[in-house]
């Protein structure tokens, strides 16, 4: 669905690399995207006719087992992060598809199945590596430019090009469990009442998800740690009524990882929409239930530690959601990309009224609108004061754009 051409793609292979490239799209008056892993809906990375800065070949990963530390190149892919650590027994939190960028996903917050754990992937990040607009190489932390750390953590690609991130790990072990229950839609609004009950008050090993598509709810939750543990807590869901089926599966958490590659390939054409709810209300559930069969809709519950970060601390928001919305299809004729995108848009719509917020990594072709839902006003001026004193030109503006308040001409 993105057909775009560069005039020029910068394959980085260093941070010299991405300070010649700013500079060299500055002479040129090129327009500025960054790809990391690809996984932008709308395809922001990929400029008509200006530069790509190319992060994959910057994709290493290197741990410090005994300091429980890792540092991550701008370019690399969760996998590539999971399969450093994991030998170790250790693991910080990723998202939950393996080819995804640690770069997109973390500067958008970053959620995975050890955020109620030890929260998002961005409040795990010791200190960032960041290129900016004037090609000046800044290290960010709590104690050194802790305004850039704060804007950072949620904020997006506002702000320049993160060449390397350094993340605490934790010892989650290199075992996991998921448990699915599937129920008609006709009948799943109790079960689903009774799974948002038992969602509220799960331990924080497991993240409670559903997914509603083709006439099926699938219910259950996913468990990191000892897989016994979970099996245990895997009993609730026997309140949930009678399903006409039940999955349970051991994986590895490298395995877990890596479960959603292959729905989610590259090859398909595909449009999202979401939302956060801080309740599930028997309204959202209704909602949720008279989705179009064509579109799969998604809740994954956050909670644990992810709401006990204060909101202040990070530019990321909504952290008093109780589940993450999200509407998505999938096809492959072109012809039917109106009516599939239409219909995505009417299923998001009927969850509206419910809605709280909406994650800034699950924003497309939003505009400043899906802006302003990610970010309230107070830290929505806090970001835009950020942007001003880091890129006034907005020369990194192909992403969910905080503008400077008063754009300048590029200097």
């Amino acid at each position: 669905m993105v057909d775009r051409r560069p005039a020029l793609i910068a394959r980085c292979r260093e941070t010299r690399d991405v300070v010649a490239a700013i500079a060299l799209a500055r002479r040129a008056g090129l327009e500025v995207g960054v790809r990391c892993g690809g996984h932008g809906v709308a395809g922001l990375a990929v400029p008509e006719a200006g530069l790509m800065i190319d992060l994959t070949p910057m994709g290493g990963v290197r741990v410090d087992p005994e300091r429980r530390r890792a540092w991550v190149q701008g370019g690399a892919l969760l996998g590539a992060l999971d399969a450093a650590t994991q030998p170790y027994g250790l693991a910080t939190t990723a998202g939950n598809v393996s080819h995804t960028g640690v770069g997109g996903l973390t500067l958008g917050g970053g959620m995975g199945w050890l955020a109620r754990r030890h929260g998002l992937s961005c409040d795990n990040v010791v200190a960032f590596e960041l290129v900016t607009a004037d090609g000046d190489v800044v290290r960010a932390s709590a104690e050194e430019n802790a305004e850039v750390f704060w804007g950072l953590r949620g904020g997006g690609g506002n702000f320049g090009v993160v060449t390397e991130f350094e993340f605490a790990l934790h010892a989650t072990g290199t075992r996991a469990m998921s448990v699915e229950l599937d129920f008609p839609v006709a009948d799943a609004g109790a079960a689903l009442v009774r799974w948002r009950e038992l969602a509220a008050v799960a331990p924080r090993p497991a993240t409670y998800t559903a997914t509603v598509s083709g006439g099926i709810a699938a219910l259950g939750f996913v468990w990191v740690g000892d897989p016994g543990a979970g099996h245990q807590h895997a009993r609730a869901l026997d309140t949930l009524g009678r399903p006409i089926e039940r999955r349970l599966q051991e994986p590895s958490y490298l395995d877990l990882q890596r479960r959603e590659d292959t729905p989610q390939g590259h090859a398909q054409r595909r449009y999202w929409k979401g939302h956060y709810v801080r309740e599930l209300s028997e309204g959202a559930i209704a909602a949720l239930l008279a989705h179009d069969p064509s579109v799969a809709a998604g809740l994954q519950a956050y909670g644990g530690a992810i709401a006990e970060v204060p909101d202040e601390a990070t530019a990321f928001s909504q952290r008093d959601a109780a589940f993450e919305y999200v509407g998505a299809a999938r096809w492959t004729d072109p012809a039917e990309d109106e009516a599939r995108i239409a219909t995505a848009r009417q299923c998001a719509a009927r969850l509206a009224p419910f809605a709280s917020g909406v994650y800034v990594n699950v924003l497309g072709d939003e505009g400043a609108a899906g802006v302003r839902r990610a970010y309230p006003p107070a830290k929505l001026a806090r970001l835009t004061a950020l942007k001003d004193a880091l890129d006034p030109h907005n020369v990194f503006h192909l992403n969910a754009n905080i503008a400077p308040s008063r754009q300048s001409a590029p200097a």
